[in-house]
């Protein structure tokens, strides 16, 4: 799963972005918790836009904006049998660009946090987006889909958020092109070496929006594809 994250305007992330044809900076964001506002990335008819969305996905047919389903991640193994995501995954591909996700496993009996990323900083996670319109009010939402972890990441969590590489980026956003529920963009593979260092366990409230807590607390682990 991915519950949190954080998005820091690096040179790896401008580097990504401008690889999309995007030239400009991201909003910074610290331990961007569920219901908040993320960058979505998306592409229309052949332009590519960044769009803020609440990550939390309303379906457009929802009757109201609930949060009684957990809807911040999407299994890959239920894209096409779900009634939330099926369209979506269709037509209504997009990703989430971050610096680092963030993943708690049990240490000592306590939940230790932990800051995962590549050397670059720069991740780009597959995410579906839907509108939900009422009246006047229309809200941009989406989901970051997830796989099974890697063997390597498997010791810190079960599951781990999609992460495309430079190849499947493209591929992914163009909504004309059909991807298939068993396609090798969900393979619980490595796409990049991985870096991973524990935090200070004050990140687990979600209101600690400080940087300085994201600075690693403890030796620095590698996981290398």
């Amino acid at each position: 799963m991915c519950g949190r994250f954080n998005v820091i305007d690096t040179s790896g992330l401008q580097d990504l972005l401008r690889e999309l044809g995007l030239d400009l900076s991201l909003p910074e964001g610290i331990n961007i918790a569920p219901t908040e506002h993320v960058s979505l990335i998306r592409q229309q008819r052949d332009e590519v836009r960044l769009d803020a969305a609440v990550w939390w996905l309303t379906p457009s047919w929802a009757r109201d904006q609930s949060q009684v389903y957990a809807m911040f991640n999407a299994r890959s193994e239920s894209l096409v049998t779900s009634p939330a995501y099926r369209v979506p995954f269709r037509r209504q591909r997009g990703l989430v660009p971050m610096s680092h996700f963030i993943e708690w496993r049990q240490e000592t009996g306590v939940k230790q946090p932990w800051r995962i990323s590549n050397d670059a900083g720069a991740l780009a996670v597959a995410a579906l987006w839907d509108v939900w319109e009422r009246g006047d009010k229309a809200v941009l939402s989406c989901t970051l889909v997830t796989t099974a972890a890697a063997p390597s990441l498997q010791p810190w969590h079960a599951r781990m958020p999609v992460l495309l590489s430079a190849e499947e980026r493209s591929r992914w956003l163009d909504n004309r092109l059909e991807i298939a529920p068993g396609d090798a963009v969900f393979r619980s593979e490595l796409k990049t070496d991985l870096v991973l260092q524990p935090l200070n366990r004050s990140i687990s409230n979600a209101h600690d929006k400080r940087l300085a807590s994201m600075q690693g607390v403890g030796d620095t682990v590698r996981l290398s594809m």
